[in-house]
């Protein structure tokens, strides 16, 4: 058994149980099925020791799809000191003739295709990234209930043919407005103010979250990234921190086309011979920090202008980064301007700006210094 290098293991993880199959590092090797154990800390360690005393002299690989169990697998094996890999299931090959699907078939499929290299792993965020992107969500998710609220009051007054007298919709004047407001019924009255009282909630709720990502931002060791964004036009702090927290550290891409491609900003294609074929965008990667871009994207059909607010957020970043904010703010806009006039339709061409506006955020991002955090204060800096 000691002549083996490497072992590949392969892992279906569930809720409650996780299917085990490896395969040896030689040729003609057969997948091995290992059986069933318990979605447990102490289980996956037990397993990995009975591995390492099988094989002692060889390095244990172990792989798993990524899904609603998170990373704990990946921290856990590999705090141990042994090699994890999370690969996304869209990115699992598939025969088109295998039809059968099972929890035993998945985990000798993921052994063996990690030997014959043909998987792509994912990357994992630090636990304290994953805990921003955690809060950044839980705004996003915040923001979409708000609006859900909102639209059922909307579609109570559109059925009772109530038109509003402010033209400040949600603001203190319209808030007093609608609990002034008297409808015929007893019973819509009820719900008129159970309405109210949600969208109150869930305005409060908004607050609280934007306030504590905010204060947790500042102790985020790329803060400094985030800061340094927020010199680019239609990036300010939550479009920012959203982005850093969905991508994490972009020094990982050796080229900003490589982060186009990973976001899904590319067109799809199927090219053969002199013959070219492009389509639309392949949305493929994460899909949050795509449309923070596309709503930042849109702000560039303006003319090109540094106003008073955007001047505030430059006064303390680098020369450097100033100057790459600036530059992507004039070409973008002359882009922006040039396409809609070829007569682009202007989703694509938000799209294109979104675009490359990532090569922009890589450069900036590229530029900072990210300072080691102090474990007693845990405070990040832009260096001037």
């Amino acid at each position: 058994m000691s002549k083996h290098n490497i072992v590949f293991i392969g892992l279906d993880t569930h809720k409650v149980s996780t299917e085990v199959a490896h395969i040896e590092d030689q040729r003609g090797a057969k997948t091995v099925h290992q059986g069933k154990i318990k979605t447990t800390k102490a289980a996956i360690t037990k397993l990995a020791s009975q591995y390492q005393s099988k094989y002692p002299n060889a390095t244990l690989h172990f792989v798993y799809e990524a899904g609603p169990c998170g990373y704990w697998i990946y921290r856990l094996l590999t705090s141990l000191g042994h090699c994890c890999y999370v690969v996304a299931p869209s990115l699992i090959p598939k025969k088109p003739g295998d039809k059968v699907k099972t929890d035993k078939r998945d985990a000798m499929k993921l052994a063996k295709l990690l030997k014959s290299e043909d998987l792509t792993p994912i990357y994992v965020p630090e636990p304290e990234d994953e805990a921003i992107r955690d809060l950044s969500r839980a705004r996003e998710t915040a923001m979409k209930d708000l609006k859900d609220a909102k639209y059922q009051l909307k579609g109570l007054f559109l059925r009772n043919n109530i038109s509003t007298k402010v033209k400040d919709n949600w603001s203190n004047q319209h808030l007093r407005w609608l609990t002034e407001l008297v409808l015929p019924h007893p019973s819509q009255q009820i719900v008129l103010q159970e309405m109210i009282q949600t969208i109150t909630e869930r305005i409060k709720r908004v607050e609280r979250l934007v306030n504590e990502l905010a204060h947790q931002a500042k102790l985020w060791r790329y803060y400094p990234v985030v800061q340094a964004l927020q010199a680019m036009r239609g990036i300010r702090f939550l479009v920012a921190v959203g982005t850093i927290a969905e991508l994490g550290d972009l020094r990982r891409f050796d080229h900003p086309r490589k982060l186009m491609a990973y976001l899904g900003l590319v067109p799809k294609e199927n090219s053969s011979g002199d013959n070219r074929k492009q389509g639309a965008i392949t949305k493929c990667g994460n899909g949050r920090a795509r449309r923070l871009l596309i709503e930042g994207a849109q702000t560039y059909k303006h003319n090109a202008n540094v106003s008073t607010e955007l001047q505030k957020r430059q006064e303390t970043l680098p020369k450097v980064v100033i100057d790459i904010a600036w530059k992507a703010q004039l070409r973008l806009c002359r882009r922006y301007k040039r396409l809609m006039q070829r007569g682009k339709h202007r989703n694509i061409v938000v799209a294109a700006i979104a675009r490359e506006m990532l090569a922009y955020i890589w450069a900036i991002s590229r530029e900072v210094i990210l300072v080691p955090v102090d474990p007693s204060t845990r405070i990040s800096r832009v260096p001037a």
